[in-house]
Formats: structure tokens, sequence, C-alpha cells
């Protein structure tokens, strides 16, 4: 059993970041279904990596069979991250803004909303947290360290609902770092792309400088 309790995790976007979770997931006892944009063959050589844990599905699958979700998909395809079978579920995001990938969008240009946000917005009946997108892919399995470690790296968290903010907690103290809280989906732009906390290391008590540190976009 692992330590939150879940069993599967899906993920919706299998490059770098999403490979990366699911070598974590599945050398921490998890059964991981992976997709992307492509087809589930596209992902052979990943899930014969990963092993009999992993099992390769389209994205309406693998949001059906995931106790929890990973979404990590460039941002401009996020309104095709499927939303029936994610409804009642925790959806881990980890999506940045870049615009020369994603084209100019001006809600986020101007300050008036963040990636986060418009991806719940997307998936009403879910609830998404922000996590593991302030951290280059190859550090997610290689500076994890126990729970206690002396200069244990963190990583900033975000969500509107504390439960869930509870349990992906969990998941990254699982995965080998601590989760600092840092409020709401409307702050998670505080550990995104250009701020003082993205893909820095940090330890949990350097997170809230960084965090206050950060200059809106717009502002």
């Amino acid at each position: 059993m692992t330590s939150t309790g879940l069993s599967t995790i899906g993920f919706i976007g299998s490059g770098n970041i999403g490979g990366q979770l699911a070598r974590l997931a599945v050398a921490h006892g998890y059964s991981v279904v992976m997709s992307n944009s492509r087809g589930p063959e596209t992902l052979a050589e990943l899930v014969d990596e990963l092993g009999p844990g992993a099992r390769a599905a389209t994205p309406d699958e693998a949001a059906a069979a995931g106790d929890i979700v990973v979404v990590t998909v460039p941002l401009k395809a996020y309104t095709a991250v499927p939303v029936a079978p994610l409804a009642g579920k925790i959806v881990i995001d980890t999506n940045n803004y870049y615009f020369e990938r994603d084209g100019r969008i001006a809600a986020l240009d101007e300050g008036r909303t963040t990636v986060s946000q418009m991806l719940q917005e997307h998936l009403p009946s879910s609830t998404v947290v922000k996590a593991f997108n302030n951290i280059m892919a190859a550090d997610l399995t290689t500076n994890g360290t126990p729970a206690g470690t002396d200069g244990r790296r963190a990583l900033p968290i975000a969500g509107d609902d504390p439960e869930a903010k509870t349990l992906v907690s969990a998941l990254l103290d699982e995965f080998g770092f601590d989760a600092v809280d840092a409020g709401t989906l409307s702050e998670s732009w505080r550990f995104e792309r250009d701020q003082p906390a993205y893909v820095v290391r940090m330890t949990a008590d350097e997170v809230p400088a960084k965090l206050a540190a950060a200059t809106r976009a717009g502002a």
C-alpha cells in the first residue's frame, strides 16, 4: 500500500515531466496509465521501460483509470483534456505558460488569471492542484530525499481545496520532496516561469521568501 492510499495515477501527457513522474510513481508502488495526443502505440517504449505496473491508453482511459490524474501537456492544448472522466477527481497541473510555444494569452499576460485557474475552469467538476511545474524534469528522479533529510528540496503547491492539497503534499513527500502551501490557484503564478521560485532549488524555509518576491505580469 502506498502512503497516500492511492493505487493508480493517470497521466494526460507523457513527455519529460510526465515520464519522470511516472518513473517515480512506479518506483513507489503505484500503477500508472500513460497517455498522449498521438496514441497509445507511441508510448510502447516508455511503458516497456516502466514495467508491468504501466500501460498505455487514450487520454479518456487514463483519466478514468487514475485515482489521481496528472495533466502535463502544452498549455495551448489544455482544452483537449477530457472533462467527463475527470469529474470528482483531483487533478495535478504541471503546466506552464510559454508564449513562444502556446501563443499569446492576454488574460495571462495581463495577470487576470493563472494557468491552473484556466484548467480548473475547463474542469469544473474536478479539483485542480498546481504542483511539479517549477522543477526541471531530470531533477524529479535525482533530487528527492527521505523526509527529515537536512537541506531537503521543497516544492510549492497551490489549490483551492485544503484536503486535495493535503493529499498532493503526501504524494510529494513520498516522492522525496517537502511540499509548501503557496495558497489558492489564484496565487499559483508566484512559482511559474521567470519568478524567483521557478526551477531553483529551495528548502521549505526558503520557499516563502521566494514566493513573496514574485512580480505579477501586467502589474
